[in-house]
């Protein structure tokens, strides 16, 4: 099943505020966790220019019952980002990730404000294209006592902060086999 394919492909520009790309792998039933999808993966590469601020480039989702927010993030402009309390590093398609997670209190999530736990794997050497299998990084989690509920959604992302630039997507889906 084809989740998404190219939704994210245009220029997104940025400037002094917070973007993301349209969603790409809605997974809105919400009754399977990530392992009885199969596979989901992703295919990547785009181009970036900007300085100053914050930006990071990847595959963001949620998952419910329980509530958690996941990140896994290929790059970014400004500093390499820390999203919380560093609790392992895991390799995953041949690259080594940081593991950070933490709570977030009263803030807005897929079903209004909640607290919740958010999972981020930050590549150790940046990367603005390739192949993501997204079910392997939920695995590696699973492994930390990281447990995600079901899945709500999986998608390409760009968040910025206080920079200007764009990031432009010439490949950009999210699959599931």
């Amino acid at each position: 099943m084809r989740v998404c394919q190219r939704e994210c492909r245009r220029s997104r520009e940025r400037s002094k505020q917070h973007q993301r790309c349209r969603r790409c792998g809605d997974f809105s039933h919400q009754t399977k966790t990530y392992d009885q999808f199969g596979t989901i993966s992703s295919d990547f590469a785009f181009t970036k220019t900007g300085s100053g601020g914050s930006t990071h480039i990847g595959i963001h989702g949620w998952s419910v019952s329980p509530l958690h927010e996941f990140y896994i993030i290929e790059d970014w402009i400004g500093s390499r980002p820390v999203p919380g309390t560093k609790v392992s590093s895991i390799t995953v398609d041949g690259a080594t990730y940081d593991v950070f997670t933490q709570t977030l209190n009263n803030q807005d999530s897929i079903i209004g404000k909640a607290t919740f736990t958010q999972f981020s794997s930050v590549r150790q050497a940046a990367r603005q294209c390739g192949h993501l299998d997204i079910s392997k990084y939920m695995k590696a989690w699973a492994s930390l006592k990281l447990i995600l509920g079901n899945m709500a959604e999986a998608r390409l992302f760009v968040e910025a902060l206080g920079n200007s630039g764009s990031v432009d997507f010439t490949t950009a889906n999210v699959v599931v086999n």
